[in-house]
């Protein structure tokens, strides 16, 4: 069977693949049935764009303008039906002496704020030429996430977008979705992310809501870690920026039409850990002003995160490193001498240590750990202890999440080398023959490894495929697992829905890779079932907390405690009902020495 050339352009996507031939084996289901039919390319459904009816398009962009509670007016546009104000300050630039420090509260007059333009980004860890050429030589349409476009950044980055339908009266009183963006803790920005695909699906199902993302500072500018940092009271402020931005929404979005009672937080990736995260913040306590900050979360690829704390070894060593490429080793306060560099000395310190799309992978340099306070202990702990903020959440993964991270590593092709790889770049406290346990697991790789389903194909190299089952599993999917076991036994009553998502099962090498959701879910590219229904489900779940509640027309989500089920979004035009027990081995095992598997 010849490899089937296709090649499409839906909503400015460009993807040009050699599909493999269909996969051997399904995941098992709950109900014995057939392996899945053969992978059937869809045919793009034509996107008929109008004729402009004036040779000057831009006079149909209208202008709205929002008094806002806390002190000023907001002017945006309106187009498509969407009104769109960008770039909203809720809190004082951090910059100068407000650098590496907590986020502080708008401390002068808005004014009048335009917000017609795009957001500037935060300050940005690049993805190097390397690893783009790395990825773009498997397919070419990875190169069009979100977290490997290349943001020019700026320290006076925190600020709010807010969309919403155009029409929407300030005592309008709708659901508030609130996003936070994902990119491994080192990128990513709110220009990246335009609802207006969102809102037009919402509002065509009568479930309008009002969309905001929030601007946080990533990277080294918002999760150093270090002893210093600790001491200073200045640990986690990346999440410390979200927080303030949820407190903005409390404050004002009732003026945008806003519910502040209904806002449901939802990310992807390191968004989504954040949003476990903010389940964890100050051991539970997600109140403000007396009054709970949101209602619901949305998981896509990310929960909990064991982690050492703030200064732990590998930590203080990041620290270090950022603090002699900028010059600071012989400083007498070292945090001060940060401080005090021009932004271009510090932002090429902090981006000197490894980032995500690197050979380190997914043993980031930054990300959230405990510091006593914001994140009091060690995620895993305080999810078992029930000191969380247990609100209905939904929570998922794509099936081939380790895949694009598994590009980097073509030196480790045994289990030895693969178990010294884990030990030596992510869990300094684990054994080396003990993780060779959790390697061995999925011998042989070639038949056991990800993209998940595909026997003999899709080897990269000898071993890419263990690697991307391992790290995949690790970070999300069997993590994910154990943090829905942690949340139902903590806390009964707390309702939880789980997916997989297997719609991009046969794109060669990567499968349905990490983030591929916010091409399929969030942007829409393709308008199938698997774009649709997940889309119905949210919202129902925006409005009602419940995903099957509200608009019909697709199958009961059953909550995963129900019986260990997950909504499986099987293909693009295909749901079934999953049981959560497929590579049982490998999560049995993560669970039992989760202790030992501190980031």
């Amino acid at each position: 069977m010849k490899p089937l050339k296709v090649r499409w352009t839906v909503a400015g996507l460009f993807i040009s693949a050699a599909l493999a031939v269909p996969a051997p084996a399904p995941v098992p289901a709950p109900a014995p049935e057939a392996a899945p039919a053969p992978l059937h390319v869809p045919v793009p459904v034509p996107v008929l764009v109008p004729k402009p009816a004036s040779p000057h398009p831009q006079q149909r962009i209208a202008t709205v303008s929002v008094n806002i509670p806390t002190g000023g007016q907001v002017t945006g546009r309106s187009l498509l039906n969407v009104d769109s104000f960008n770039a909203i300050p809720y809190a004082d630039p951090p910059v100068g002496p407000l650098r590496l420090k907590p986020p502080r509260r708008l401390s002068t007059q808005l004014g009048t704020v335009h917000g017609t333009g795009i957001a500037l980004g935060c300050p940005q860890m690049f993805v190097s030429s390397e690893s783009k050429d790395a990825l773009g030589r498997i397919l070419g349409a990875l190169l069009d996430l979100p977290f490997l476009k290349q943001i020019t950044g700026q320290e006076d980055c925190l600020t709010v977008n807010v969309q919403r339908p155009t029409g929407t009266k300030a005592n309008a009183k709708l659901p508030v979705l609130f996003w936070i963006y994902g990119g491994g803790f080192e990128s990513g920005s709110t220009n990246m992310y335009d609802a207006t695909s969102l809102l037009a699906t919402a509002v065509g199902q009568k479930l309008p809501f009002v969309f905001v993302a929030v601007n946080y500072r990533a990277a080294g500018f918002g999760f150093m870690p270090g002893k210093e940092i600790l001491k200073d009271g200045s640990a986690n402020i990346g999440l410390l920026d979200q927080r303030m931005g949820l407190e903005w929404v409390a404050d004002n979005i009732e003026a945008f039409g806003g519910d502040p009672s209904k806002v449901t937080i939802w990310g992807e990736s390191a968004g989504s850990i954040s949003v476990f995260d903010h389940m964890l913040l100050y051991g539970g306590n997600a109140t403000y002003k007396g009054r709970p900050l949101f209602r619901g979360a949305i998981m896509n690829s990310g929960s909990v995160v064991p982690a050492d704390p703030v200064d732990c070894p590998k930590g203080q060593a990041v620290y270090d490193a950022v603090v002699r490429e900028a010059g600071c080793s012989g400083a007498q306060d070292t945090l001060d001498c940060l401080r005090d560099r021009d932004y271009g000395t510090f932002l090429k310190a902090a981006n000197s240590v490894p980032s995500m799309l690197s050979y380190n992978s997914l043993a980031l340099s930054y990300l959230p750990r405990p510091d006593g306070v914001v994140i009091p202990d060690s995620p895993d702990k305080l999810g078992e202890s029930g000191r969380f903020f247990g609100v209905p959440c939904i929570i998922g993964d794509q099936e081939d999440e380790g895949t694009i991270f598994s590009v980097f590593q073509s030196n480790v092709t045994t289990t030895d080398a693969t178990a010294d790889y884990l030990s030596n770049l992510f869990f300094h406290n684990a054994p080396t023959d003990k993780l060779k346990e959790l390697v061995d697991i999925y011998e042989p790789a070639i038949l056991h490894g990800s993209p998940f389903r595909t026997g003999f194909l899709n080897e990269l190299y000898p071993g890419f495929k263990r690697m991307a089952a391992i790290l995949g599993d690790l970070t999300f999917t069997m993590t994910r697992r154990v943090t829905l076991n942690m949340a139902i036994k903590a806390k009964p009553d707390m309702p939880v829905w789980s997916y997989l998502a297997s719609y991009d099962h046969g794109t060669p090498f990567v499968g349905t890779f990490h983030a591929s959701d916010i091409l399929q879910v969030f942007y829409g590219i393709l308008p199938d079932n698997a774009m649709t229904s997940c889309r119905t489900y949210y919202l129902n779940f925006l409005y009602n907390l419940d995903p099957n509640k509200g608009v019909g027309g697709y199958a009961r989500w059953p909550q995963w405690k129900e019986n260990k089920s997950l909504m499986w979004f099987r293909s693009g035009w295909r749901n079934d009902i999953l049981k959560d027990d497929f590579r049982s081995e490998a999560g049995e095992w993560i669970d039992k020495n989760k202790d030992i598997l501190y980031f």
